[in-house]
């Protein structure tokens, strides 16, 4: 494995246009590497997360890998391989093996007036199946350890939406906060949010804003893989669909979320929610290469 030359795609997933987007690594090889060696890739790559895949019959064997740890399901990454794919062996549904589910990404490489001009900047869609999704109700410690953690406070909560596990592929914290003020505020000490998450058993924590009841603004820190926030977190946003199911929220069938604005990476992703519960979630989004 050690003569296997790997390129390293960077990809922003979600993208808003030409800018924003979440940046992911994407390494598309013949056989995966070693974990050791698809961790130090991820590290010296630098993303949230880098994706490694390599073909196995009709499907893809991925697995995901942030700087410090592998992570079961990574939405984002999962986005830019679909991206990946389209440019290397055309536009498809991509059947992928992951360590704990089955799922699909499409890519498809669309016409854009935009980029007609620039061969090198070919606009992407991306469209991922999620992996089953389920939520339950948040320990009342975990709660108010959270809430410590970003200085926030039970007056700070939206009581619509009450704390939760939820999972997509992955699992989570939500916290959906009353007011684009609170959300804008967040802060916290890296050190204390991965002490949190690793002992919750959490990959993220999502802080949700919910300006009309199909769009939201959302948060991600990502402590648990020494990534203080996330800009387009795909993984986050399907189990945040599928408990917006499990409540009876009025989504409509879709909800639309803006993500990264604080950081000034803003980014744009959409999620279809069928009815059936603990369904999997369709999350979709635009890409570029960086």
């Amino acid at each position: 494995m050690e003569n296997q030359k790997l390129e390293v795609l960077k990809i922003a997933a979600f993208s808003d246009g030409a800018t924003g987007g979440n940046p992911a690594g994407v390494v598309i090889t013949d056989v995966l590497p070693e974990p050791a060696e698809m961790q130090r890739i991820a590290a010296e790559v630098g993303f949230s997360e880098t994706a490694f895949a390599a073909p196995t019959g009709e499907s893809w064997r991925v697995r995901y890998f942030s700087p410090e740890s592998e992570v079961p399901f990574c939405g984002h990454a999962t986005i830019a391989l679909g991206a990946a794919l389209a440019l290397r062996v055309g536009n498809g549904v991509f059947p992928l093996i992951l360590n704990q589910a089955k799922i699909t990404v499409e890519g498809q490489v669309v016409s854009d007036a935009k980029n007609k001009s620039d061969a090198t900047t070919p606009a992407i869609t991306a469209t991922l199946q999620s992996p089953p999704t389920h939520s339950e109700t948040a320990p009342a410690e975990l709660i108010k350890s959270a809430l410590k953690l970003f200085g926030y406070s039970e007056k700070d909560l939206d009581k619509r939406i009450p704390p939760a596990l939820i999972h997509g592929g992955a699992n989570h914290l939500v916290l959906a906060l009353s007011s684009r003020q609170a959300l804008a505020s967040m802060k916290y000490n890296l050190n204390e949010g991965r002490t949190l998450m690793t002992k919750a058993g959490l990959v993220t924590i999502l802080l949700a804003y919910c300006e009309t009841p199909r769009l939201f603004h959302t948060r991600n820190p990502f402590a648990s893989g020494g990534v203080y926030e996330d800009p387009a977190t795909g993984a986050s946003t399907a189990a945040f669909a599928g408990y917006l199911r499990d409540i009876k929220w009025p989504h409509g069938g879709s909800i639309d979320i803006i993500q990264g604005e604080d950081m000034k990476m803003r980014s744009l992703l959409h999620a279809d929610i069928q009815e059936t519960p603990g369904s999997s979630i369709r999350i979709s989004g635009t890409a570029r290469i960086m």
